[in-house]
This record gives structure tokens, C-alpha cells and sequence, in this order.
């Protein structure tokens, strides 16, 4: 097959055996054709304008920059970009960001390789690919319950098991206002206490753990 008609390929992964791991497996497909790699968000964003591939396959969490931002950075500048989100975190806010920044897909990393490789020229064909376990963490929670700036500034310190006091410290707050704030989170979330509230954070991917 002559390289102008197969699908064009960037691979956008900080883990260099992740990374090779697709590779090889992109290489040996008759239509694919890996264009470029990139260790970082930073290094994506160059290589897509550099090689303007048919489609980019894009890690999340990636030093320099991360993938949401090297989508939006991307998709600023090249709107019709095909960009799918291959990524270990599954959670709704994970997801959300993703869309929000012009993904067209968002599978998992232990996505079977068949699906992975129907997801590529799905989204190579102008469609989106959201896997059924992923539209089901979209509609259980919807983007209305999202935290605003400061309760995420909150929640992270919960999750790190700050006390009210010691939150308010760190944000220059009264601990009535932290009160007022953790009240409201825990709306939110649909939380009764501080270890439920930071387990689901958690689990929904509003914070990730350094």
C-alpha cells in the first residue's frame, strides 16, 4: 500500500515500552503508518505540525505538558485534528477534560489490540470512539457537577488529609469558609464525609495523586 493512502500515525507516550509496544503494533499494519513519537506534551505539539498526521494517539499525563493540553494547544491551531486519548485513567472528569480539549476518542491502555486498531480508523473515518464502560462513567456523572477552582484547591487537600485549620492556612481562608466550601463539594460529589468524598475523587480521576 503506498504510504499516501495509509493512516498517518503520531504516538504521544512518556513511557518508552508503552510506547515502542504501539509502535510495533502499528507498524505491521498494512493501512497504518507511524509518522512520529513524542515523549512529552511539548514534543506532540511540535511533531503534529511538523508531520500533520491523519491521527494522533495521545497519553494523558505526560511531562512539559499533558495531553489535554497538547490537544487543546493542537486543536487551537488545527481544529480538524484526529486526536484519541489512550490513557490508564478511567474516571468521568478524566474524560470529560479530554473531550472538552477536541479528543475524538478516549480508550483505555489495556484496550485489546483489535479495538484499539478499529478505534484508530474509526476516528481516522470522521467518527468518535467512546467505548461503552466510558459512556457509562459520562452519563452517571454529568459535567453540571463539576467544582469550581478554589473547591478543587479544597478537594486536593482533603484528599491529602488536611484538617479544616490547616487547609485554611494553606488557601488564606477562614475555616468558616473552608467549612462553607467542603459543604458545597460534598454536594457535589454526593459525599457524606471526607473519606468518601476523597475516595470518589479519586475514583472519578478530579484528582490524581503526585
Amino acid at each position: 500500500m503506498a504510504n499516501e493512502k495509509r493512516i498517518r500515525i503520531l504516538v504521544a507516550e512518556d513511557h518508552t515500552i508503552v510506547r515502542e509496544g504501539l509502535v510495533a503494533i502499528l507498524s505491521v499494519q498494512a493501512d497504518m503508518l507511524v509518522v512520529a513519537e513524542a515523549a512529552n506534551g511539548k514534543e506532540a505539539v511540535e511533531a503534529f505540525r511538523i508531520h500533520h498526521p491523519d491521527i494522533v494517539l495521545m497519553d494523558l499525563v505526560m511531562p512539559e505538558m499533558s495531553g489535554h493540553q497538547a490537544t487543546a494547544s493542537i486543536r487551537q491551531d488545527f481544529p480538524n485534528a484526529r486526536i484519541l486519548v489512550l490513557t490508564t485513567f478511567h474516571g468521568d472528569a478524566d474524560i470529560h477534560h479530554a473531550l472538552r480539549a477536541g479528543a475524538r476518542g478516549y480508550l483505555l491502555k489495556d484496550t485489546p489490540k483489535k479495538e484499539l486498531l478499529q478505534a484508530i480508523r474509526a476516528v481516522h473515518a470522521g467518527q468518535r470512539c467512546i467505548p461503552p464502560e466510558v459512556a457509562k462513567e459520562l452519563a452517571e456523572h454529568m459535567p453540571a457537577s463539576e467544582l469550581t477552582a478554589r473547591e478543587l484547591d479544597v478537594l486536593k487537600l482533603i484528599v491529602k488529609g488536611f484538617s479544616n485549620k490547616e487547609i485554611a492556612d494553606a488557601l488564606r481562608l477562614t475555616e468558616g469558609t473552608v467549612k462553607s466550601y467542603i459543604h458545597t463539594i460534598f454536594s457535589k460529589l454526593g459525599a457524606d464525609d471526607r473519606t468518601q468524598a476523597a475516595a470518589l475523587a479519586l475514583q472519578r480521576g478530579i484528582i490524581h495523586l503526585d
